[in-house]
């Protein structure tokens, strides 16, 4: 098959959606099928082509360069100019959906589409959601299909956009990442790692501000903030103000570097995610992957992980010193972590293939 998948974002940029498209996308073409990547550039500085790992990424320029709206023209001449048997649009929440899925609808092409929702920390942009929602619902409801992460996702947008349950499939992401030594096998390490774009809805200032009641339990502990993004210089105040700057390290980890990832993982006594919305947060499936004790927010599709026995949740609008408890308690535990299976990439490429192949035979 001669596939299109169309996103927003994909490496160098960092994110769920970015690992998703990579491991499926390449696994797709280890299987024969040729996968193109119709991607944007906000820098104007990335590679127009480039061939990764045997996809063929192209980029078109995206405004503004640096704000998330991603509006990019050349998505849908790329699009309508080229020969796909199935076209995957990756995203919904940017301008390049609408403009694939227009240029889809017009060429006549089959086309599906992944919603792969997430929060965000302006509360404009979070108020216009339904309403942005439901101008795309006309569109999306042309889909051959229509793809949820997780049960969550698949009920919420059943509901704001007015679509039968049934058009719905829920292919999970998977949890995959190079195996690496670990020391601390045993849960004895006090190091907490707060994974996720800085963003200020995913949650790490929460820890932050948790951590003196964790250090006044656990002396010696450690945290570690994962990720890059606007929300940086506030979280350094926050750590310089609580006079914790020995304690407190904030540093992402280079695009497509999995095995650095793995190893500051498998390095953690504890993983936390406190976001206040996640659909099925591909870094949380990797920590588990891992054997890692994870604490996330009991939230969105957070909550389901959470009912499923594969982490711990604590209210979203929890104290510090509940925060720090939790914390504490998960980093102390003696109980072996719970084995429980994941769903894993390959899994989900073998969905896709089933998906493509049955809307190519509609």
């Amino acid at each position: 098959m001669r596939i299109a998948m169309v996103s927003a974002r994909y490496f160098p940029f960092m994110g769920g959606i970015e690992t998703h498209i990579h491991e499926v996308g390449t696994r797709l073409v280890t299987r024969g099928h040729s996968v193109t990547v119709l991607t944007t550039d906000p820098t104007g500085g990335w590679p127009v082509e480039e061939d990764v790992s045997g996809m063929r990424v192209r980029r078109v320029r995206a405004w503004p360069e640096r704000r998330d709206y991603y509006f990019a023209p050349g998505i849908y001449s790329a699009l309508a100019d080229g020969a796909w048997d199935v076209v995957h649009i990756q995203g919904y929440h940017t301008f390049v959906a609408p403009l694939a899925l227009t240029a889809a609808i017009r060429r006549g092409l089959r086309f599906v589409l992944t919603f792969h929702s997430g929060g965000h920390s302006s509360r404009l942009r979070q108020s216009v959601r339904c309403l942005q929602q439901a101008l795309l619902a006309p569109l999306i409801a042309r889909a051959g299909q229509l793809i949820a992460v997780s049960e969550f996702e698949a009920g919420l947008f059943s509901k704001r956009m007015r679509l039968p349950r049934e058009r719905f499939i829920v292919i999970p992401n998977g949890a995959f990442l190079p195996s690496v030594a670990r020391a601390n096998a045993s849960g004895e390490s006090r190091l907490i790692v707060s994974i996720g774009r800085l963003e200020r809805y995913k949650g790490h200032h929460k820890v932050i501000e948790a951590f003196p009641a964790l250090l006044r339990r656990l002396p010696g502990a450690r945290l570690r903030v994962l990720g890059e993004g606007p929300f940086e210089r506030p979280l350094r105040m926050l750590v310089r103000q609580l006079g914790l700057d020995s304690s407190v390290s904030i540093a992402g980890i280079p695009p497509g570097d999995r095995s650095g990832l793995a190893a500051v993982l498998s390095s953690a006594g504890l993983v936390v995610l406190l976001s206040a919305y996640e659909a099925h947060p591909v870094a949380i499936m990797e920590a588990l992957a891992l054997g890692r004790r994870v604490l996330v927010s009991d939230t969105s599709g957070l909550a389901e992980l959470a009912r499923k026995g594969l982490c711990r949740a604590v209210p979203l609008n929890a104290r510090a010193r509940e925060l720090a408890e939790s914390m504490a308690d998960e980093l102390t535990a003696k109980s072996e972590v719970r084995e429980t299976p994941l769903p894993d990439w390959d899994c989900c490429v073998d969905e896709l293939v089933s998906v493509y192949e049955g809307v190519l035979n509609r």
